[in-house]
């Protein structure tokens, strides 16, 4: 295979920099975690079909260099992706895998867990947090740093891996850490200097509303509710809705009686204040880290009614009318086994276990076909209760053992008639599905799962119509675009990571499209031969 290496020095060029401008290669924008700030993953896009998928093969790639989990939600401004690595951010063009710059951040201080999901564009500027509690703003035409805000703590376990948003002139993220007991809360930044607008506390302190849910209220103080997916925006009426994820300490619920809000929830604030507005608590008093992590989507029913669609680590599927904020339908797409237990001496197997259900990808919504697809891990564990005392920075688990399933973990995909969340075709996969789901105009579904597996369905039927094998774990984002006049797909290949460990090669961002001849040889790019800046 062909290696091209790169020359820094030639990076800034007038041709490069016409690739930033609005009058370089013109391409259809992916701008956010899932294309939109409302979720919308749908492409209107056709080029690439069933006449022609057996024809869509690499282009190129790029070998990123910064080894492990690699969970980047990829996005595209002006024929330029961004994408994201525990510590590095690159700028790569999005026909040719050129690499125009290359920022890296170097951990200060104890990091917890090196990975980032994705970053957010607005008005020039990239956006994106760091495993050591940063908040950093880029500009996306030379990747350099315009300001970086200190806005978590990882000595009490906070860091930031979410993808952030930005609409209004603000960005918006909040801490992950419910694992080591960090007190949950989600933030508003100015895009121009990074001072926070607004913060909500995801698990209620003091005496604010929902600290009864907290008995004693003193275990509030440690109570998780973390946020590490992406969030979604309906820029008409301003509701920003977020993922919270689980309670602490994780398995001892008998430590925090009550509801636990506002754990496990979907919650739903006004963009503009940070004021709650309302919210849906997926599990009350969780003692099997059942986080509601993944972004939702919202989309319109066949009747007009506005929905939110969204899937938890519990393994269900839900669809909520967002006037009435009535449950629509709860359909299992995975294995579920003694949800309704909790932690004992004697030990209680469950389904799904702490890595299974749905993770950090949510469903995405085809209106061609009505449907909600939504990708599952398929994995049991064993939970046996005891008690961990809380100690700042380190994991807050309430339980002396987990001990994990001997059964190999796989994965589901599963297509929901969005009305009713019936199930239209589903699909076992060999390895778990925690890569984004991305349907077309064209009637095509792409998807990927950890054993490296490229998959294109059938919306309709679920019929597979190809399966290439990449040459790493298919963790992150997969979006499709056009650009000179041909429509691509970019994978991001090659995540490693305890949960969903992979021998396979390391980061790196795969550009596909249709038309190259049966003899081309796609060529790598290494991102590391690039001076970071």
């Amino acid at each position: 295979m062909t290696l091209f290496k790169t020359n820094a020095s030639a990076f800034f060029s007038t041709a490069i920099l016409a690739l930033l401008t609005c009058g370089g290669t013109h391409a259809s924008d992916w701008p956010s975690y899932n294309n939109t700030v409302d979720g919308a993953r749908f492409s209107p896009l056709t080029q690439i079909n069933r006449d022609n998928l057996q024809d869509l093969r690499e282009s190129c790639s790029v070998l990123l260099g910064d080894d492990g989990p690699y969970q980047t939600g990829p996005i595209l401004i002006n024929g330029i992706i961004y994408v994201s690595t525990g510590h590095t951010t690159v700028a790569i063009g999005a026909s040719n895998c050129q690499v125009i710059w290359r920022q890296v951040h170097p951990a200060t201080g104890k990091e917890l867990l090196p990975v980032s999901r994705g970053l957010a564009f607005y008005e020039g500027l990239v956006f994106r947090g760091t495993t050591d509690g940063h908040l950093i703003a880029m500009d996306a035409r030379t990747g350099k740093i315009i300001w970086q805000q200190l806005i978590a703590d990882n000595a009490v376990g906070e860091f930031l891996s979410a993808a952030p948003i930005a609409a209004n002139g603000k960005v918006y993220i909040g801490p992950a850490g419910s694992d080591w007991g960090v007190k949950g809360r989600m933030s508003a930044f100015d895009v121009r200097d990074g001072h926070e607008v607004w913060r909500f506390n995801l698990v209620p302190q003091g005496h604010e509303p929902g600290i009864e849910t907290w008995r004693p209220q003193s275990a509030a103080a440690h109570g998780g509710g973390g946020t590490w997916g992406s969030y979604t925006l309906d820029p008409l009426t301003q509701e920003l809705f977020i993922p919270v994820g689980n309670a602490a300490p994780d398995y001892n619920p008998d430590a925090r009686l009550g509801d636990n809000l506002y754990t496990d929830s979907l919650v739903v604030l006004d963009a503009r204040t940070g004021q709650l507005k309302w919210f849906y608590q997926l599990n009350a008093n969780d003692g099997f880290d059942y986080d509601m992590s993944a972004p939702p989507v919202l989309y319109t029913d066949s009747l007009g009614h506005k929905r939110v669609g969204f899937a938890g680590k519990n393994g269900y599927a839900y669809s909520i009318d967002r006037a009435t904020h009535a449950v629509q339908f709860k359909t299992p797409v995975t294995t579920i086994l003694n949800a309704q237990a909790r932690p004992t001496p004697a030990g209680v197997h469950v389904c799904p276990g702490t890595m299974g259900g749905t993770e950090w990808n949510g469903p995405a919504y085809s209106p061609r076909v009505q449907a909600l697809f939504v990708g599952s891990v398929d994995y049991c564990a064993t939970f046996i209760a005891g008690e961990t005392p809380y100690d700042a920075g380190k994991p807050y688990n309430g339980t002396r053992v987990q001990n994990a399933s001997t059964d190999p973990k796989t994965g589901w995909i599963y297509a929901l008639q969005a009305d009713t969340g019936t199930v239209l075709w589903k699909y076992a996969t060999e390895q778990p599905v925690v890569a984004a789901l991305t349907p077309t105009a064209a009637g095509l579904v792409f998807a990927g799962d950890t054993g490296g597996h490229f998959l294109v369905f059938d919306d309709l039927n679920g019929h597979v119509l190809l399966k290439q094998q990449m040459s790493g774990s298919l963790a992150g984002g997969i979006i499709t675009y056009e650009a000179n006049g041909a429509q691509w797909v970019a994978l991001a290949v090659g995540n490693r990571s305890i949960a969903f460990q992979s021998s396979q090669a390391g980061p790196a961002l795969v550009l596909m499209r249709t038309g190259l001849p049966a003899h081309y040889v796609a060529p790598q790019i290494r991102a590391e031969e690039v001076k970071p800046l």
